[in-house]
């Protein structure tokens, strides 16, 4: 029986305060611990791992194991989870948060039952209530780049208390971070644009250390 090491408040609080959560998913587990290590060094405290391949599962659970000894800071989650069996699975093997591209009440059945925070992708106004109202504190909007920062602020008039996480669209510029801050988003799911294929092939890890820096950077400023 596995229990997360973060609970709930602390992971919604840990995602606020850095306002950046990286996406990320390798087949090989080396790789993998390298770039969450990387990551950890500029600064990232909660990270998404998400299960997007062939026994990513198994990816999973060693990253769960070297990240208790290597990053004891850093909250390990998981990502692209839609239905109950894959998130019970994931729990197992020690994720902290759960994340999806959809919301399936299935999941936040067993995401609540073990107290371990669901952040379901959301695509309308009502979705992110019929969320809410499943006991997901964090709504994930989802594709961003689809639904824009007016999205946000539309929601966000009627509803103040939404905390909204934003992944699609989303770069390490500050323009960019602007706006969705400004919008009023909680935080930022981050892939491709911390990760570029060409610096993960290279092994250069200081690089993807020095995007991580500088993102929460800008996030800091836009935040203050």
């Amino acid at each position: 029986m596995n229990m997360a090491r973060f609970n709930k408040v602390q992971v919604i609080s840990t995602m606020s305060a850095t306002g950046m959560v990286p996406v990320f998913y390798h087949a090989d587990v080396e790789t993998a611990k390298l770039v969450v290590k990387a990551c950890y060094a500029g600064g990232v405290r909660a990270f998404e791992f998400t299960n997007r391949g062939e026994f990513a599962h198994e990816v999973f659970g060693e990253l769960s194991k070297f990240v208790a000894k290597e990053c004891p800071d850093l909250i390990l989650g998981v990502g692209s989870i839609v239905d109950a069996p894959t998130a019970s699975l994931y729990i197992q093997l020690g994720a902290n948060f759960l994340v999806g591209p959809l919301f399936n009440p299935d999941v936040a059945k067993v995401a609540n039952r073990r107290l371990v925070p669901y952040t379901p992708g959301c695509g309308s106004v009502s979705e992110v209530g019929f969320a809410q109202e499943s006991g997901c504190d964090l709504c994930k909007v989802f594709p961003g780049d689809v639904l824009g920062p007016n999205f946000v602020k539309g929601l966000k008039a009627p509803m103040p208390w939404s905390l909204l996480m934003v992944t699609g669209g989303v770069k390490p510029e500050e323009a960019n971070l602007k706006s969705w801050f400004d919008a009023g988003v909680t935080c930022v799911g981050m892939g491709s644009n911390l990760f570029p294929k060409e610096v993960i092939a290279a092994k250069e890890w200081t690089t993807i250390t020095g995007l991580c820096n500088n993102a929460l950077g800008i996030i800091k400023t836009i935040k203050k």
